[in-house]
């Protein structure tokens, strides 16, 4: 009876707990995002990893943006959920979306 009790008591905080964050690796090679589109939750890390021997950015026109140098990598964990477009301000046809669920 004791160990039924404890594990009532325990069960709510199971379920309660939140998901957990998770990271989304979107690879930049020969000056494309990849994959294009990705789609993510509040609180999940976009990193972008840039293999290409240039700089690359992750701009969202109005909002945010991710300066990623070559040879390295850059993230933005994400605030809101919604959809953007973003691209790259070095290199404009070089874009990318995201769909952000709550």
């Amino acid at each position: 009876m004791r160990a039924s009790f404890l594990l009532l008591a325990v069960a709510p905080a199971l379920v309660a707990s939140p998901a957990l964050a998770a990271t989304i690796e979107v690879t930049i090679d020969k000056l494309v995002f990849s994959p294009v589109s990705v789609q993510a939750k509040v609180g999940d890390t976009i990193e972008w990893v840039n293999k290409d021997v240039f700089a690359h950015t992750a701009t969202v026109k109005g909002g945010w943006e991710v300066m990623i140098p070559p040879k390295s990598k850059g993230s933005i964990t994400l605030k809101q959920p919604g959809a953007v477009d973003y691209f790259c301000r070095f290199h404009p046809n070089m874009k990318g979306h995201l769909e952000v669920s709550p």
